[in-house]
């Protein structure tokens, strides 16, 4: 039986935000290897100026931005959807080594196969630097929070 991993295409505006808020989720955790299972074994990714293809070597690329992002936290919203794909604004904020700030923002879209699984993920991202007291996201969404939309700035 094939993996699976709801909800599943064709999306609703409501089963699209389900999917957003599993990624953000999974994102929050910073395992590479969960967030990997949300993927094809051949999924093809563009990350900035990075191009990937399959888990493995999502695995590594994740295991190595945690490795410079420290404390990274990450807010995700929906911006439109279709049958078996996803587009989404997010934000995250994250501090280097040296203990400077920044908050990036980005924009991914998002192909899904019929089993739920994202078969290409294209993210745009630009970092902007912050002081700590710019800071407004702290930690994982709390349940409360789930569905709000991220402000711009």
């Amino acid at each position: 039986m094939p993996e699976q991993r709801p909800p599943l295409p064709p999306f609703t505006e409501q089963s699209a935000r389900q999917k957003v808020q599993a990624a953000e989720d999974a994102w929050n955790s910073r395992d590479p290897h969960r967030v990997s299972l949300a993927y094809t074994e051949d999924s093809v990714w563009r990350n900035r100026d990075a191009f990937l293809t399959g888990r493995a070597e999502i695995v590594a690329f994740l295991a190595a931005k945690w490795e410079r992002e420290h404390e990274y936290a990450l807010r995700k919203s929906l911006w439109a959807f279709g049958d078996d794909r996803i587009a989404v604004r997010f934000q995250y904020e994250w501090h280097d080594a040296s203990g400077e700030w920044f908050r990036s923002y980005g924009n991914e879209q998002w192909e899904f196969d019929a089993d739920g699984l994202m078969s290409r993920r294209e993210a745009s991202i630009n970092d902007v630097p912050i002081t700590g007291a710019e800071r407004r996201i702290l930690g994982p969404r709390p349940e409360s929070e789930h569905g709000r939309d991220i402000d711009l700035r």
